[in-house]
């Protein structure tokens, strides 16, 4: 990344051999700066609200407030703030809650190196795809209500409950219809089916650079932030061929 600005990192896990061995994936990439390390979800807050990192790992079990509920109050202190949440268990329940308040994705404790800094580097630049365990788990939860029922608001996380009642009551247009264009949709489709830019690209014949386009206008006309968020939103409309 010659030339371009560094990814600021935050680190939060209450056991010192867990930030440790955070500190040593991440310095293995120039890429990335750690700016703080947090030993529980209190000082993770207070200090993302200090320097404003792009991107926090945080473990999911930590003292004095755990690592879902430092995520919801971070994302309600600036959402432009990246979160990855960490585990060695991969219990999908607690990640997909972690999701559901915000967080951006996931990583395993027990992955390699280089796993990591591939979906660090893919988060840090909106590129990082929906994993098919936990599109399957996004349909299950979200796909099965009748029509009409309204989605709820994410837990108790108000700022994106907010963002998830604009994007379903103010992305219409006056005539009711979906603000997307059919290519807009077809990219949609195939973000919420878990596929990188690379393979909507290839999918489509298109570059990468006119996919990212696509998925920037997107977000913008949904007013929606990453690709959980499509995700549930192609779920929610029915876009998806189950």
């Amino acid at each position: 990344m010659t030339g371009e600005k560094r990814i600021r990192v935050l680190l939060a896990d209450d056991h010192p051999h867990g930030r440790e061995g955070m500190r040593e994936i991440v310095g293995i990439d120039p890429a990335f700066e750690i700016v703080g390390e947090a030993a529980d979800g209190q000082q993770a807050v207070l200090l993302a609200a200090e320097k404003s990192p792009d991107l926090v790992l945080m473990d999911i079990n930590m003292p004095v407030m755990n690592g879902m509920e430092a995520t919801q109050h971070i994302k309600a202190i600036d959402p432009r703030i990246k979160i990855v949440m960490v585990t060695v268990s991969g219990e999908i329940t607690d990640l997909f809650e972690a999701i559901k308040r915000g967080a951006q994705g996931y990583l395993l404790k027990n992955l390699l190196p280089s796993s990591w800094i591939e979906y660090l580097r893919a988060v840090a630049i909106d590129e990082a795809p929906l994993s098919k365990e936990l599109a399957f788990r996004l349909l299950q939860e979200f796909g099965g209500r009748q029509p009409g029922v309204k989605p709820s608001s994410t837990s108790s996380d108000g700022v994106e409950g907010t963002k998830w009642n604009r994007a379903q009551h103010g992305s219409a247009g006056t005539d009711g219809k979906s603000p997307l264009t059919q290519r807009e949709r077809e990219v949609l489709e195939r973000v919420a089916s878990g596929d990188s830019n690379r393979q909507i690209a290839e999918g489509f014949g298109l570059s990468e650079h006119t996919v990212k386009n696509h998925l920037k206008n997107i977000l913008q006309k949904l007013h929606l932030d990453n690709r959980v968020q499509l995700t549930r939103y192609a779920l929610e409309k029915g876009l998806l061929n189950r």
